[in-house]
């Protein structure tokens, strides 16, 4: 069988990934000289702590299973089961750690409440004043900038990957696509992986989908001068994933407010160490459009104070700064959106913020749909 891919993020190559590990050939086109959307704007958690219970969770459990069994193929990815820290400093954030921690799946999460000298004996980068953390030590790290390079390189020692950037496509013919070179290429299925572009020929096939669109600032800063073994989250982040939602949490919303630039651009404190030993930080969160086309200063002030109080020292100096945008579908119970444009073709996108982490198993969960 012939696949196309169009798309070249995360979830398009790793939809190439399990197209190719079933023995199909693959053309895999990408409109940008190379993916410069969320798959590399991003943290390169493989969050499985924060996922919903139900579907989402068992997606992020067999991703995580399945980033490791690429990881070990594929050194370049950079993957590391690192583990997270959700360091919480007052008595409402500890409440929610013991929740959660009580709940009936936390065992499947790799969940344990931590005190201060155990968080700090498991990441002694930590040195700032805190009660303890809640860890998870089934959450891990891929290298967002590198990873798609990594994989094709991989794919194409298989004979039967193609690689090609530079073409938008932009027409869906019976046994295939069009680019905007007027080359054809023929495929006897196609998969748009197109992320947040949801204009263009994806509207004109399907119509408005289920999928709105999210924008995020995040940064990069200097290398740290020492290891950050895990990566980190402030109490903020209760606020945002879904399975620590509970009495505790709403506990804590009600008693414990954000402060007023957390709150207005909807923040949370994700600190992930790099393999040249720097740190990505973020980020914020903005739904209305249109969106603000600056990137503003003041959530960086309030990250590097948070990532300062956590370190117990200031942050290493911020050497990059980016906004990005992902796709995320409406209905929030959905690890993503799938659905058939025509008899073979089909686009799958709104992953949300679950992109990264749940690729593998999105993809491996069309390849079986579809069976490849």
């Amino acid at each position: 069988m012939r696949i196309l891919i169009v798309g070249g993020g995360v979830l398009g190559t790793q939809h190439a990934w399990q197209a190719v590990e079933r023995g199909h050939e693959v053309l895999q086109l990408e409109r940008e000289p190379e993916a410069r959307g969320a798959s590399v704007r991003n943290f390169g958690l493989v969050w499985v702590g924060g996922r919903a219970a139900g579907p989402e969770l068992e997606t992020a459990v067999r991703a995580r299973e399945l980033w490791e069994r690429i990881g070990e193929r594929v050194p370049a990815l950079g993957f590391r089961p690192n583990g997270s820290l959700t360091v919480v400093r007052t008595d409402a954030e500890l409440a929610v750690a013991q929740q959660v921690v009580a709940g009936p799946d936390a065992a499947e999460r790799g969940f344990k409440l931590l005190d201060a000298q155990e968080t700090r004996a498991l990441n002694p980068a930590l040195r700032g004043n805190f009660t303890g953390a809640l860890w998870c030590e089934r959450d891990a790290a891929v290298e967002p900038r590198t990873a798609q390079p990594a994989l094709r390189e991989a794919l194409k020692a298989s004979g039967r990957y193609r690689w090609l950037p530079g073409r938008e496509v932009r027409n869906l013919t019976e046994n295939g696509v069009v680019d905007d070179h007027g080359e054809r290429h023929e495929g006897d299925v196609v998969v748009f992986c197109t992320g947040a572009w949801l204009g263009g020929l994806v509207r004109e096939i399907a119509g408005e989908i289920p999928v709105r669109r999210v924008r995020l600032q995040m940064a990069q800063t200097e290398p740290l001068d020492e290891p950050l073994p895990t990566s980190v989250a402030d109490g903020d982040s209760f606020r945002y994933y879904p399975a620590y939602r509970g009495t505790a949490l709403d506990a804590m919303n009600e008693g414990q407010p954000q402060g007023e630039t957390a709150a207005r651009n909807a923040m949370q404190l994700l600190m992930v160490q790099r393999r040249d030993g720097s740190l990505t930080i973020g980020d914020t969160h903005e739904y209305a459009q249109p969106f603000s086309f600056d990137v503003t200063e003041d959530p960086y002030e309030h990250l590097a104070e948070v990532a300062g109080a956590l370190l117990g020292r200031p942050l290493p100096k911020i050497r990059r700064r980016w906004a990005g945008v992902y796709a995320q579908a409406t209905d929030q119970t959905a690890v993503v959106h799938r659905e058939r444009l025509s008899g073979n073709a089909f686009l799958v996108t709104g992953p949300g913020g679950r992109g990264m982490t749940c690729s593998p198993a999105i993809a491996e969960d069309t390849a079986k749909e579809l069976g490849w």
